[in-house]
């Protein structure tokens, strides 16, 4: 039975479609690598450095800054992501750097790096996805004015070398992250996590610590006077 024109019309259609749908996700590969930031782009250079062996993904979310920000060899920072040092772009700041990220860093997709003051990130640390790291807050005092209008004085972060922060970890200004710390996906840093520690909750504490001579040994925070908490309580 010859094909009606009606059916031709259907098929031509259905043919592009499929050739569309076949076409756009190589094309957005296609523009991914083309659009990512490595240390040759033009973008690299408004940076204080961009290192060797270097990527930022694309899309970016958000970045400006550059020129106070210090992006170590052989990092990668994922599609999404946002690097910023200062309050907005454009504005001038009295001192560089004010991000600091060492070599062979890995910033998981849809994480944030947001600093006023001081961010400093070790050689090596790698983060999961959606991890958020800022030395700056808001403050609500002035009960005059909305919250987003004050600012809290920033307070430098630190995160040590080798250290590894899961997914949806969230570090707040005045952290500090030891060398070689396992913080728990979905963990919020507020304090001082030492080194070679195993950190969880929220407010993040240490659940494990190593010893040169124990190794790694558990910290148990939920007991009174040897005994778990819980059968203390049932002793009152």
């Amino acid at each position: 039975m010859p094909t009606s024109p009606r059916d031709l019309v259907r098929r031509v259609r259905r043919g592009i479609r499929t050739a569309v749908d076949d076409a756009i996700p190589v094309a957005w590969e296609e523009l991914s690598k083309r659009a990512l930031i490595g240390p040759h782009s033009a973008r690299a250079r408004r940076f204080r450095r961009f290192g060797d062996g270097s990527a930022i993904c694309f899309p970016v979310a958000a970045l400006y800054g550059e020129e106070y920000i210090e992006l170590g060899a052989g990092c990668i920072v994922g599609p999404y992501a946002s690097l910023s040092a200062g309050v907005m772009p454009g504005q001038v700041l009295d001192h560089a750097p004010v991000v600091r990220i060492g070599d062979g860093v890995l910033i998981g997709k849809g994480s944030g790096i947001v600093a006023h003051e001081y961010v400093e990130i070790g050689d090596g640390v790698f983060t999961g996805h959606h991890v958020y790291i800022t030395d700056a807050n808001h403050g609500y005092e002035d009960v005059t004015r909305t919250i987003g209008e004050q600012f809290a004085p920033p307070r430098p972060v630190r995160v040590g070398a080798g250290s590894w922060l899961g997914h949806g970890t969230v570090v707040l200004p005045g952290a500090d992250i030891g060398r070689h710390v396992a913080v728990g996906a979905g963990s919020v840093v507020t304090g001082v996590l030492p080194d070679f520690c195993v950190a969880v909750g929220n407010p993040a504490r240490v659940v494990r610590q190593y010893d040169d001579e124990q190794g790694w040994t558990k910290v148990d925070h939920l007991r009174v006077g040897g005994r778990p908490a819980f059968a203390a309580v049932m002793d009152r």
